[in-house]
């Protein structure tokens, strides 16, 4: 009998029993076995298959894995983290932490203004850096000063970014009671603290963090900032990093399931890195997914990155991870992700005591990153999506790709809110897309077409599926974009919102 045939005859008796014997299997072989060579070929198998053994008696029990429930947060907890994001101000012992690492390093005070000069040429070095070609930029901030800039300057934003990433997570259904967690390129531990601060907020949520990282600058910060007697960890257990480059990362050396895994601000910082080779980053590490596990990609809300993040999820679709969200092909097409400058945005955090230091100073400006905007995509080995809507064919909806067919006339349309707010005050904007447009599309609303009617698409969230009625086709030449323009006449609703009046579904 083959491995196949095995692992098949294995799928069949579980499905019919929540647990057996494994000698119960032999009867169905072609050719009996050794119990212990059957258990050694399928072993390596049982956690994809949701199975899990146990010794018993001179036999072995093959059951089903429980479901694991997802976490939700009960009322308190959820005002709890609320709270905390209204606030957003980074936790005082962690800032204090900061602080104290800094004057370790440099053997002064963080404040001394000697010190406080050598942080700002950081900071500037690493924004000119950033901005250069892609081709041309390093973006290591592994060495001296350059860890200490990114620790005044970005880490305060990206912390209170992913804790958004994880109550996005939490009201979503996808994280769990118990936790596995990998966080891929960790550098000083911004995600690991970021998930600490997290749960100590929740009344009996565990969880377990490993990490990768290839800089001994990085691991120091994260080994001084992560110490044991920092009291935030809660009930959080921060392993070690791993130091190890990912791109030759051995996906044994990582825990066998993990629940989820998170690359944060760190594929587009890959130097000479081609999407092919993105892509099998992310697939290697991905072998260790759980079933029912998530992976979290984040980039920044530049052009630049945003559009490549996109791309890149798109490409693991098409290698076989599915997107639960934010895009969501409503037609059940394959998206190509054309130019999807699509980005997530949230109340700007207060600025940390080291940042008004460091911002004391005639172009203050260069020094303040309180904004946040990121770009994101979470996959999944199993189907599952955000939004399960899909327009079937017939619908009296119009492709974003037919786009070019309409000029000049008035249409519906479907598709997801991809955008915060493009537009201003005048004339707001938003990007739609229905995982057909071949062409990047725009919805405007100047400001004195607003109606009840058509502003639900200004309240609609990120990512959420609505339709428009009568709305203006029109080409943008110069941006290479199509506009649908929305008028007083324009009907606007989200999918789900309304009640549907016969002969007027959307079918």
């Amino acid at each position: 009998m083959t491995e196949k045939q095995l692992i098949s005859t294995i799928k069949y008796v579980s499905g019919t029993k929540p647990a057996f014997l494994l000698s119960e299997i032999i009867p169905y072989l072609d050719e009996p076995l050794p119990l212990n060579k059957v258990f050694t070929i399928i072993s390596p198998k049982l956690p994809d298959l949701g199975l899990v053994a146990r010794k018993v008696a001179g036999d072995i029990e093959i059951s089903r894995i429980p479901p694991v429930l997802p976490l939700i947060l009960n009322t308190e907890e959820h005002k709890r983290q609320e709270t905390f994001f209204s606030a957003g101000l980074l936790p005082a012992p962690l800032a204090q932490r900061i602080e104290k690492y800094i004057t370790k390093k440099v053997g002064k005070d963080w404040n001394d203004p000697v010190i406080i000069e050598r942080l700002r040429r950081a900071i500037v070095a690493q924004k000119d850096d950033y901005w250069k070609p892609e081709h041309k930029r390093s973006l290591q901030y592994t060495k001296g000063y350059s860890v200490l800039a990114y620790l005044a300057y970005h880490f305060p934003v990206y912390f209170m970014q992913t804790g958004r990433l994880l109550m996005m997570l939490a009201r979503d259904g996808l994280l769990r009671k118990n936790m596995t967690i990998l966080d891929v390129g960790t550098g000083p531990g911004v995600v690991p603290l970021a998930i600490a601060d997290f749960y100590s907020r929740l009344d009996d949520a565990q969880a377990t963090v490993w990490s990768l990282e290839r800089s001994e600058e990085h691991i120091e910060a994260f080994t001084f900032l992560c110490d044991a007697s920092y009291s935030m960890r809660g009930r959080v257990t921060i392993k070690p990093p791993q130091k190890t480059d990912i791109r030759s990362i051995d996906s044994r050396a990582l825990p066998e399931k993990i629940d989820l895994i998170i690359f944060s601000n760190v594929l587009n910082e890959l130097p000479d890195a081609t999407m092919e080779v993105r892509v099998d980053i992310v697939n290697k590490i991905s072998e260790r997914l759980a079933p029912d596990g998530s992976i979290v990609i984040v980039e920044p809300a530049d052009e630049e990155n945003a559009t490549r993040m996109r791309s890149l999820s798109v490409s693991l679709h098409k290698k076989g991870l599915s997107i639960y969200g934010p895009c969501s092909f409503i037609w059940g097409s394959t998206c190509t992700a054309p130019r999807c400058w699509s980005f997530e945005t949230a109340p700007a955090i207060r600025l940390t005591r080291l940042m008004e230091t460091l911002a004391h100073c005639e172009d203050s400006y260069r020094y303040v990153n309180t904004d946040i905007k990121y770009s994101y995509a979470v996959l999944r080995k199993d189907g599952m999506r955000k939004e399960t809507f899909r327009l079937p064919a017939g619908s009296k909806f119009l492709r974003l790709s037919k786009l070019h067919l309409h000029v000049g006339k008035r249409i519906n349309v479907a598709g997801l809110k991809m955008s915060a707010e493009l537009g201003d005050a005048r004339s707001h904007v938003f990007k739609l897309c229905d995982g057909t447009a071949k062409t990047p599309v725009y919805a405007v609303l100047p400001s004195y077409h607003i109606t009840m009617e058509n502003d639900a698409i200004t309240s609609a969230p990120y990512g959420s599926v609505i339709e428009l009625r009568n709305v203006l086709v029109r080409y943008n030449k110069t941006h290479d974009a199509y506009n649908l323009l929305v008028s007083r006449n324009t009907e606007i609703h989200r999918v789900g919102t309304r009640t549907q009046e016969p002969g007027d579904e959307i079918r």
